[in-house]
């Protein structure tokens, strides 16, 4: 029976140190690109092996490759999971959307608004299944208990009006976009 060598001591922890610790630093250093990150994960790899020396019998230079390769790689990854965008980035990001998401449901709040104006509220609410909800011709007119032609009537006449408003509201702006031109 072959006896087991004795545990990796601190002396030749040294020596190890001494033999391995280039190789190590050049497998960093290839995979992480970054000198600093390169020597913290160097140390990382010796730590890692110094934690296990009482369970390893014998090293060699596969031992620290690999386990340079795996700290490495680990550090990549963690770097893409913190790696987000700055909170003061996605604060003012919220804030720029916020603004002008609420601008935009004001500004179609008020088109809306002039559209729906004189009109029936049943209209509004056949549009609102149609347009909205994607309810077909009949199936509108069933929950509305008209016939389809007389829905297709209503939603025609506001459809008109509807393009009518949107046309002005096109011409006001062309006209406020030219007289900065002049």
């Amino acid at each position: 029976m072959k006896k087991k060598k004795d545990a990796v001591t601190l002396d030749d922890f040294t020596a190890l140190y001494e033999k391995y610790g280039p190789m190590v630093l050049r497998r960093c250093r290839f995979l992480l690109k970054d000198e600093e990150k390169a020597l913290d994960a160097m140390q990382d790899v010796f730590v890692r092996i110094l934690e296990k020396r009482t369970t390893l019998s014998s090293v060699c230079s596969s031992l620290f490759y690999t386990v340079a390769t795996r700290v490495c790689l680990n550090k990549i990854r963690a770097d893409k999971i913190r790696s987000g965008p700055s909170l003061e980035n996605l604060v003012i990001d919220i804030a720029d959307n916020i603004t002008a998401n609420h601008e935009e449901v004001a500004d179609t709040s008020a088109l809306l608004d002039v559209i729906f104006s004189e009109t029936k509220e049943d209209t509004r609410e056949m549009a609102v299944l149609h347009y909205v909800d994607g309810y077909t011709l009949e199936e509108t007119a069933e929950k509305m208990n008209m016939s389809v032609s007389g829905v297709r009537k209503r939603l025609s006449v506001l459809r008109t009006k509807a393009l009518a408003c949107v046309t002005m509201v096109m011409v006001l702006f062309s006209g406020f976009t030219n007289i900065g031109r002049r």
